[in-house]
Parts: structure tokens; sequence; C-alpha cells
């Protein structure tokens, strides 16, 4: 995923915890708030209490990669936070997350279906 795309900073991490709505779902937790910008952005975060950096940093990326792959469904003016819960996202099926990301997306009402001609 693109840098543009992701959230960095500490601060815009705890504007979407504050201002923003959740749901949650058995691999994360999905963070959301409005944004006046054009675009999406995406940010991941892993607690230490999940293992150790390999494990931590694996979830992250898969989970990472499964919103990559569906980034172009997310409506735009969104700052989303996805907050990894259960080490088993290091080591379960890639559909199971990929499944996963568009569940909760959709519960948010975030995701939306684009025609197969503008892709």
């Amino acid at each position: 995923m693109k840098r543009v795309y992701r959230l960095r900073r500490p601060d815009q991490f705890q504007r979407v915890r504050r201002g923003g709505r959740g749901w949650e779902h058995p691999l994360f937790v999905l963070r959301v708030a409005p944004t006046r910008r054009h675009t999406t952005r995406c940010g991941f975060v892993v607690g230490k209490r999940l293992g150790s950096a390999v494990v931590r940093n694996r979830a992250k990326r898969r989970v990472r990669e499964a919103v990559r792959l569906v980034y172009h469904h997310i409506k735009p003016g969104w700052d989303v936070v996805f907050v990894i819960r259960s080490p088993a996202t290091a080591t379960i099926a890639f559909i199971n997350i990929q499944d996963a990301v568009e569940n909760v997306l959709q519960q948010a009402g975030l995701w939306h279906n684009i025609p197969e001609s503008t892709k």
C-alpha cells in the first residue's frame, strides 16, 4: 500500500481512536473516522501481547495486503485503523483474512461495488 494511503503519525491514529466508530471481528477491530480528504487512509496496529515481533509483523503485513487488494472498493474520505487482535491472523489462510476485511468494511458501510468497466 502506498504511503500516501497510510496513516503514519501517532496523532492521526489518536484522532481515529477518539472520534471514530468501531466494528469488531474475531481477528481485528475496525475503527473509522470521516475526513475532509478525497482519499481514504489506512493504519494498522498490533499490540505486543500478540506475540513476538516476527508474529506481529507478519500479521500486520497480511492484513495490509488484504486491504491493498480491495482498496478501490473502500469509499473515499475516511481514515481507517485496523487493530489486529488475534495471533491467528499470522497463520490462517489468506482468503479468510480477505473475507474478514470485506465483511467488516461492509458492516461499517464503507464498501461500494465498482462496475467492471471502471476498474
